[in-house]
């Protein structure tokens, strides 16, 4: 697996190699991905085969422009327009009918597909050279934690033939995935899945904003069915190997041993074992942007436990919980 640097020369190599049906690490805002040709059905399937996701879980497909990714759909709502045009490029991810030229696999079978164009300058490059949407859902094998640097790429596929090498840019800028958005009739709007835009962003644009919370859909049938229709929905999700126990924002310090890490919003004094920190300052962008670093620095310690405390649920706060709790669940 080859480890590029993300100039013209590198993103010339990587476009070809995605031409030719290889898979490449892509360095987006959110988190790095991993890239494939998605009309071609033979890289989609590698995609699900080394990220050994299972295929009822549909995947992300980045274009260049508005116009290429909603060309991509067989319709699309006016309200997901005024969306596309108000949040794209950036992290926000449109669920739209789609077209039925495109790789059944790719939607696992469902006839949406999920759109979003990429604001990472490196990705957009990427997306114009190689001349094609790629799909790219986080580079990481599946249900671990995500990757917000090309060396966790190069950790995670360091011995898969499938992927001819990383295009490293540096650190992602938000460190968290994108909101996910779908349609699913009438007038309503859906929040598959938080990330990077918050709801609050997206409130100031929608009548009525509908959010299902993932952490509920295995005890709930039909949030189950409905979260079907979206990337990202599955309720254990982004974990890390070692088992995570997460406390209330508020809760006091429980007992622990020295087998134990911790990981904190603005840090607590006085902890027995290591400590990340996610933002000494109380600044949740900051705390976006570490959390998977973090829990990747903390899950590589073998530990017995890791415990975490919950931000606070507000903006980005909501989708770092959302994050947390899904990891901690087993």
């Amino acid at each position: 697996m080859e480890h590029w640097k993300a100039d013209s020369e590198g993103i010339a190599v990587a476009s070809e190699a995605l031409r030719q049906g290889k898979l490449v690490g892509m360095p987006t805002e959110t988190v790095y991905g991993l890239a494939g040709n998605a009309l071609d059905a033979q890289a989609v399937a590698s995609i699900f085969d080394v990220k050994q996701r299972p295929t009822f879980d549909p995947l992300i497909v980045h274009a260049d422009s508005m116009d290429a990714a909603l060309a991509l759909a067989s319709s699309v709502p006016a309200i997901a327009r005024h969306l596309a045009e108000v949040f794209w490029p950036g992290p926000l991810t449109l669920v739209l009918p789609r077209r039925a030229d495109l790789p059944d696999l790719l939607s696992a079978g469902l006839e949406t597909v999920a759109l979003r164009v990429p604001s990472h300058p490196v990705a957009h490059q990427l997306l114009k050279e190689c001349g094609v949407p790629l799909a790219a859902p986080s580079a990481n094998r599946f249900g671990r934690i995500s990757p917000t640097t090309a060396d966790h790429v190069l950790e995670e596929f360091t011995d898969a033939p499938e992927v001819a090498g990383v295009l490293d840019a540096g650190a992602c800028e938000m460190g968290l995935e994108s909101t996910v958005v779908g349609f699913p009739g009438g007038d309503r709007v859906v929040v598959y899945r938080l990330g990077a835009t918050p709801l609050e962003e997206l409130n100031d644009h929608v009548d009525h904003l509908e959010w299902v919370r993932v952490a509920d859909a295995e005890d709930n049938p039909e949030l189950a069915k409905r979260g079907e229709q979206s990337p990202g929905m599955l309720a254990r999700h982004y974990a890390p190997r070692t088992p995570l126990l997460l406390l209330e924002q508020d809760a006091e310090i429980p007992d622990s041993d020295a087998g134990t890490g911790w990981l904190s919003f603005q840090g607590h004094p006085g902890l027995e074992g290591p400590q990340e920190v996610l933002s000494v300052k109380g600044d949740l962008r900051e705390a976006a942007n570490r959390l998977f670093g973090c829990l990747r620095h903390l899950d590589a310690l073998g530990l017995d436990q890791l415990i975490a405390w919950k931000v606070p649920d507000q903006g980005l706060g909501a989708a770092i919980n959302d994050r947390l709790t899904r990891a901690s669940l087993r």
